[in-house]
């Protein structure tokens, strides 16, 4: 993992309506392509049946995540070491790491209308998982694979192809922010051991 000695002067956040324009990297386009009116109605009406639920579908999205990509259970100490999905199922550590991910998909949909929220939100995630987690980005986009599998199985009546592209959509949108909070902190090099 490496590290600049000092992290660069953070960016203004991103005028309002935008989902973001901040300085671009090499790797990184230099705003992510904003969402429609029409597309932030289709997000929040589907998130509205899929939120009912939140805690059980952010197990089932968690569960299969470390299933299929274990390196993942490394940053969490509390069920690193469980390897069977009803044990994860079970874990109480687990639930409640379920809950914070969807109240945080839970904030920044009810609140797509304000790119500064938006930008906030993720800013403190991204910021967070970086430094006190130092969790590698390109977990954020596989988690974000996950999520749109399980939604679209456990909801095909709501995550038509329509609807998938625009939560697709979100999902770069959300990875965007995430990685731009890294990049104001720091953080260099996107490991490829998380694929």
């Amino acid at each position: 993992m490496s590290r600049r000695e000092s992290p660069p002067p953070p960016s203004p956040p991103p005028p309002p309506q935008m989902l973001g324009v901040r300085r671009g990297d090499e790797d990184r386009p230099e705003r992510a392509e904003p969402l429609s009116e029409a597309e932030r109605e289709i997000i929040q009406d589907t998130w509205g049946h899929v939120y009912k639920n939140c805690e059980d579908v952010g197990v089932s999205v968690l569960i299969r995540f470390f299933v299929n990509f274990p390196s993942a259970k490394q940053y969490f100490s509390q069920f690193q070491d469980m390897e069977d999905p009803e044990e994860m199922e079970r874990s109480s550590q687990l639930r409640h790491h379920a809950r914070r991910v969807m109240n945080a998909i839970n904030t920044v949909v009810e609140n797509l209308h304000d790119g500064e929220k938006v930008s906030s939100v993720l800013a403190l995630v991204g910021k967070a998982h970086a430094l006190k987690h130092k969790v590698e980005p390109m977990y954020f986009k596989i988690l974000s694979g996950v999520m749109l599998e399980v939604l679209s199985e456990d909801f095909p009546e709501f995550f038509t192809a329509e609807v998938q592209l625009v939560w697709t959509k979100l999902m770069g949108v959300l990875y965007w922010h995430v990685t731009g909070a890294y990049t104001e902190v720091g953080w260099l090099q996107v490991s490829s051991s998380a694929v």
